[in-house]
């Protein structure tokens, strides 16, 4: 019998427009930038993560048109959604992910290119501090592989 495995929730949770990234040519989101997280960045505007960042929202989809001189995207901030294991956050690439460490991001690559190894994520150093923090997210399973080893897919909670 298959090992039961909770599964991504965030295409059936509910989505908030907003702006994503920056305004200028080259800082407007695209097709490419669909599926990474988000923080807020000003009026309106979610931008992408930086390396140890909480995650506020993962981008679901980008209009192609331009609006007030920013892309338009839809927007996730709750739900169950796929990562990357990346170690530890103090030195990522290195270490395992356990089920119910809180989490926090790892630098996605550049505005408008796509991500090799998607939504990589890294176990917070102090996990009293991430767990209190106000945008939260923790490992609630460890995929297919089991492990939470660095490379594999674990789904994380954005609570």
């Amino acid at each position: 019998m298959a090992k039961f495995l909770m599964t991504p929730t965030i295409y059936s949770e509910k989505v908030i427009t907003a702006r994503i990234g920056a305004n200028a040519d080259n800082t407007r989101a695209n097709d490419n930038d669909v599926g990474k997280f988000v923080k807020l960045g000003g009026d309106s505007q979610y931008v992408l993560v930086s390396s140890a960042d909480p995650i506020e929202g993962v981008v679901t989809s980008v209009e192609t048109g331009v609006y007030d001189g920013y892309s338009l995207g839809g927007v996730v901030g709750k739900g169950f959604v796929e990562a990357t294991a990346n170690g530890l956050q103090a030195t990522p690439g290195v270490g395992v992910l356990a089920v119910g460490d809180y989490v926090y991001a790892t630098a996605p690559a550049a505005i408008q290119v796509a991500d090799t190894a998607p939504r990589k994520v890294v176990s917070a150093t102090t996990q009293a501090t991430a767990k209190t923090a106000p945008h939260k997210a923790r490992v609630v399973s460890l995929g297919t592989a089991g492990t939470g080893a660095v490379g594999t897919t674990v789904v994380i909670e954005l609570l």
